[in-house]
């Protein structure tokens, strides 16, 4: 394990990310670039004492769960995950959970169409990238909290429910039974992201169109919040 090369890369790649993208507010004063240490911590599941020893090199070697929520806390490129892994000495076992990584190339398509709202979608329905028309007749989504950018959280927690208009969709039930299978199909692939399992049992205790399109039989275990009683699931193939 390389501590002082580990320490100068987490700090770099902190200082790298802007709070909104990270959905948290600028805050009237915040003298550091990017994310302070207590953000990165609490976005990645540790203590803020031992992220801080991370910084300083004085840290002993994290574990595999802990590289997993840093890669997700900042935002990490594949390329960037395998990094810290070798550095901290610790293989990098399969993506923990959805990549949010956009290519170059794509968010300079997203560039070349001026005349359509274009945006990416995460696996599990965060809006990771869009283009200047879409913000203009969709929304800003720059200025929500991340939670807030997720498409399967509003149409089924929305002021209307999985019924309502989104965006002017033409068929929202339609819609949001797509949704439904595809997080379906995620939580399957990534049977022990937080943030996934947050979201599904988030969905199930309020939203009764999502548990009637994927009733809890229908998941091996089921899931609950992660920040409360982490359980380990995944669901059933269709």
């Amino acid at each position: 394990m390389d501590r002082q090369e580990l320490a100068d890369f987490l700090r770099s790649r902190r200082e790298r990310i802007a709070p909104a993208e990270a959905g948290l507010p600028a805050g009237p004063r915040r003298r550091t670039p990017g994310l302070r240490r207590e953000e990165v911590a609490q976005l990645a599941f540790i203590s803020t004492e031992y992220y801080t020893r991370l910084e300083q090199a004085r840290a002993p070697r994290p574990s595999r769960e802990v590289l997993a929520g840093l890669a997700r806390a900042l935002r990490l490129s594949d390329a960037e995950r395998a990094h810290v892994h070798h550095l901290a000495g610790a293989p990098p076992g399969p993506p923990p959970g959805p990549s949010r990584e956009v290519r170059q190339s794509i968010l300079d398509l997203l560039n070349r169409l001026p005349q359509a709202a274009a945006m990416v979608m995460s696996a599990a329905g965060e809006v990771i990238a869009w283009n200047d028309l879409a913000a203009a007749l969709m929304e800003d989504f720059s200025a929500l909290p991340r939670r807030d950018r997720n498409f399967t959280r509003r149409v089924f927690l929305g002021p209307h429910g999985a019924d309502g208009p989104l965006y002017g969709l033409a068929d929202a039930a339609e819609f949001a039974r797509s949704a439904a299978q595809d997080l379906r199909a995620t939580a399957a692939r990534y049977p022990d992201d937080p943030e996934v399992s947050g979201l599904v049992a988030e969905l199930l205790s309020g939203s009764e169109e999502f548990t009637r399109l994927c009733p809890p039989t229908t998941w091996r275990r089921r899931p609950r919040c992660a920040r409360r009683s982490a359980t380990r699931w995944s669901a059933r193939p269709p």
